[in-house]
């Protein structure tokens, strides 16, 4: 189960300030055997938010040239949105709850689009 388009997020009520911590890992696609390729699909990096008062996981797509930023580098998300992924147990279900970006800048500069860039529709909050 899943959202049809996920959930676009207030960047500055949710996360508030955000650090760049370290490229946390890299998700390759699979070759039709089933065995892992070495193209890229995505790319999830920690940053530290201070609204959220730990550290959060964004995954970028892979056409986005891979971030280096120092540590602790004020960055902003592109167009974050939030979404998840539901498995069926016996006793109900287990959700999780992942935010893909369409890029990752720092603060200040102006971000680039990927070509998967996420099509989503925003939610009116109160």
């Amino acid at each position: 189960m899943r959202l049809a388009q996920g959930i676009v997020i207030d960047k500055e009520k949710t996360f508030g300030l955000l650090k760049f911590s370290a490229l946390r890992r890299e998700v390759f696609l699979q070759n039709e055997d089933g065995t892992v390729s070495t193209e890229v699909k995505e790319r999830t990096y920690d940053l530290k938010s201070r609204e959220q008062g730990r550290m959060i996981q964004v995954s970028i797509p892979a056409s986005v040239p891979l971030k280096e930023f120092d540590y602790n580098a004020e960055v902003e998300i592109i167009n974050p949105v939030a979404d998840t992924v539901a498995n069926a147990t016996f006793r109900g279900a287990d959700v999780d709850w992942y935010i893909k970006a369409d890029d990752l800048v720092l603060k200040g500069k102006p971000g680039t689009l990927g070509s998967n860039a996420s099509k989503a529709v925003p939610i009116k909050g109160k």
